[in-house]
């Protein structure tokens, strides 16, 4: 009898397995239909600036990729070229000529405008004592750019360094280690002693490099929300108290330590950053009123007439701490 009913009851336990796998199955496949169909937002690929052309970096967070060149679409379809430091201007080589950095975030970088619109380009011929590069990449915050300046720092060896502060973001930029489409960065914590500290290195990769570098996780919308799930609570969101001025503070140390000039430019209105610039005896220039794009865009990036009278400013800042000739004779050269 025994001899009968094994073979029965394995056929019951493979028909009871095939169909437990045949609904465990179909319920992916529904899920799956049901996540391409909902399109979250959480899930897409979204290919910004900071996944087309620029890459995972441990230190920074994410940076352009050397010598690559696309398309980009914001308010306006524009052209960009990254040289082999990574930023988007022509080859640099040190040299006896004195170089004017500008860093900052997408201001610099010349988000919705062709590079030869920027205000640092049309800086170039008004200046011709000096190079004009600019260090620029679109998202950064202050703290990302305070460790982009020490990165080049050997590579360039600017004489003057002139941060671009954008008012609107960079304090939020400042007091966290996510930002954008939920890409990691490093950010700064305040010690009891009232100093800052570099935390969040190496930086945790977004869900959206797994997106674009694994093959399973692009092509199966299961594997998406699995790995979001994943890295969101792995790497919590993680707010610090706004290290901004303290920040600025070492930026100049570091650029006057080594025998540079360090200038700053308010993209926008923050009379917090003005009271500390002042008191602090730090040049700056207020840029507030620089004609802007208002709406189609990825913020309030500067029109070409924006960053005609940008230049101006700047060349004033420039030409009131004796790096450069007087506005008015610099146009008539």
């Amino acid at each position: 009898m025994k001899h009968f009913t094994k073979p029965g009851r394995a056929r019951e336990i493979f028909r009871s397995v095939g169909l437990s796998l045949g609904i465990t199955l179909a319920t992916l496949a529904a899920l799956e239909i049901v996540l391409r169909i909902a399109d979250f937002r959480e899930l897409r690929e979204t290919l910004t600036e900071r996944a087309l052309s620029y890459d995972y970096d441990a230190e920074l967070g994410w940076a352009p990729l050397p010598n690559s060149s696309s398309l980009i679409k914001t308010f306006r379809t524009t052209s960009f070229k990254h040289n082999s430091l990574g930023l988007r201007d022509e080859e640099f080589s040190l040299d006896a000529k004195p170089t004017i950095m500008f860093l900052g975030d997408s201001f610099v970088w010349g988000l919705d405008s062709e590079a030869s619109e920027r205000f640092s380009d049309l800086l170039k011929p008004r200046i011709p004592g000096y190079k004009i590069m600019a260090a620029g990449v679109s998202g950064y915050g202050t703290d990302q750019e305070y460790l982009l300046l020490k990165r080049l720092w050997p590579k360039v060896k600017p004489a003057v360094v002139v941060l671009i502060f954008c008012a609107q973001n960079d304090r939020l930029d400042n007091v966290t280690n996510r930002r954008y489409d939920n890409y990691h960065k490093p950010y700064f914590t305040t010690q009891p002693d009232g100093s800052i500290a570099l935390a969040g290195q190496p930086v945790p990769r977004s869900h959206l490099l797994y997106f674009r570098d694994n093959w399973l996780v692009r092509n199966l919308w299961l594997a998406r929300l699995a790995t979001n799930v994943y890295v969101r609570l792995k790497y919590p969101q993680v707010f610090a108290p706004d290290p901004t001025e303290k920040l600025v503070g070492k930026m100049r140390e570091f650029v006057e330590g080594n025998g540079a000039k360090f200038l700053v430019g308010i993209q926008h209105h923050d009379e917090a950053l003005v009271r500390y610039l002042e008191a602090n005896r730090i040049p700056f220039v207020k840029l507030q009123g620089a004609e802007f794009y208002t709406s189609g865009g990825w913020g309030e990036h500067w029109t070409p007439e924006g960053q005609k009278d940008v230049a101006e400013r700047v060349l004033g800042l420039l030409s009131a701490n004796n790096i450069a000739p007087n506005s008015a004779s610099a146009k008539d050269n």
